[in-house]
């Protein structure tokens, strides 16, 4: 069965929450699966769909809790700046959908045959709804720690490997916008990954590092190769989350 893709519905009258409603429940036999998201769900919206002509919708997006890094489709008479796509009324609900769908269905492939180096494994499209982490040798319990921050801030697509040639393998198959290196990472030198990374004009990342021994050096290091930040393990909340924020 598909993973649920949540959305979180603010406002709308009963009519169009019914409609709302039939299009998640007929979604269910495709992907993406859309479902009703609710604050008794273990993982946190992939998107916010508001009514802005609505009092809710207002609260919800004046809120200092409003998570900046959810994508945003409001539906109403005034569009809002900080929207992906903003909707008018009547909801033409199958552009709706075909907006959602573009924000979490990955392009289908094109059938061109390029010149491609044998060795070259081409990137996996990813939808630009979600962004894709990548965590880099740190233990189970602070690889889990992250998992957990970067859910709240409505990040959910996080994968973990122990090593820098696993981290190497994804690397060639998916295009992260975040990667966590551990400093303490064994198999390979941390900063000659930290670098490659960086150097890597290809691709648009943020590269944060993490060590439970920081040190003043280290930090200089981290800031002149254009790293997001530095962590130190263990982790303090406010720093993971000011650092999440950036992203």
């Amino acid at each position: 069965m598909p993973a649920n893709t949540w959305v979180k519905v603010v406002g709308f009258s009963d009519v169009e929450r019914h409609s709302l409603n039939t299009l998640f429940r007929l979604s269910d036999r495709f992907v993406p699966t859309y479902a009703l998201w609710s604050r008794e769900q273990p993982a946190q919206p992939n998107v916010i769909l508001v009514d802005v002509d609505s009092y809710e919708g207002t609260m919800e997006l004046e809120s200092p809790l409003f998570n900046p890094h959810v994508k945003l489709i409001c539906v109403g008479k005034t569009p809002h700046e900080k929207a992906w796509r903003n909707c008018p009324r009547p909801v033409d609900w199958h552009a709706l959908v075909n907006s959602l769908d573009e924000l979490f269905l990955p392009p289908a492939a094109l059938d061109f045959d390029l010149d491609f180096d044998a060795d070259t494994v081409p990137a996996e499209l990813t939808p630009i709804g979600r962004k894709l982490v990548l965590l880099v040798g740190l233990n189970r319990d602070d690889a889990l720690y992250m998992r957990a921050r970067l859910s709240l801030a409505g990040i959910t697509d996080v994968e973990d490997v122990d090593t820098a040639a696993i981290a190497s393998e994804r690397l060639a198959q998916r295009l992260y916008k975040l990667i966590v290196v551990s400093l303490e990472l064994t198999d390979a030198d941390p900063w000659a990954l930290v670098e490659a990374l960086m150097n890597d004009d290809a691709h648009t990342r943020s590269v944060i590092v993490a060590t439970k021994a920081p040190t003043w050096p280290a930090m200089e290091h981290a800031e002149r190769l254009g790293c997001a930040g530095l962590l130190e393990i263990p982790f303090t909340p406010q720093q993971v989350v000011d650092l999440i924020r950036r992203i």
